[in-house]
């Protein structure tokens, strides 16, 4: 029987750890899950292509190491042409409030009208992260507030470097 795919995509400028909750979620449901880096040079992201992959890599090892059928890789161009070069059967988007579900209703339909075989599967992350983002994240950072109850040890220590602050 062929392996069911899931594509997780996401600019995770930094991966949080409501992202890290979706990717669990989507890793119980499905036999792969591939994390997407989109990559995007109209974007000017905080951490380098180089620097979210290894970040995304390393929060999947302290967060969901027992997890084995997660991969990670960066993609550019269109989502669902990415999906279909890998013979994805799904894609996952994360849903926190109401209003991430009109834009990502949206995409879901033009997915779908672009590629008939691969759904759209909206998770909801735990509660406790539905208000997170990573620009939350990054601007909370940048003032020197405590992040641990967001972000991986990794992504902290990360964020802690790339604005020069001083471990707490």
């Amino acid at each position: 029987m062929p392996s069911r795919l899931a594509i997780y995509p996401g600019t995770f400028d930094p991966i949080t750890n409501g992202h890290l909750d979706i990717i669990d979620r989507a890793a119980e449901l499905f036999d792969e899950v591939t994390v997407a880096l989109a990559v995007n040079s109209q974007k000017a992201p905080l951490f380098s292509e180089s620097e979210r992959l290894e970040l995304i890599r390393q929060a999947i090892i302290e967060r969901l190491g027992h997890r084995t059928n997660i991969r990670v890789e960066a993609f550019q161009g269109l989502l669902v042409d990415y999906a279909k070069d890998k013979r994805a059967c799904a894609i996952v988007r994360g849903l926190r409030v109401l209003t991430d579900f009109e834009y990502e209703f949206q995409m879901a339909l033009i997915n779908r009208k672009l590629a008939e075989s691969i759904s759209t599967v909206f998770l909801m992350p735990h509660e406790q992260y539905t208000y997170l983002n990573s620009t939350i994240v990054r601007e909370l950072a940048r003032h020197g507030s405590v992040i641990d109850a967001f972000v991986p040890p990794c992504v902290k220590a990360a964020l802690e470097t790339k604005f020069n602050l001083t471990r707490k």
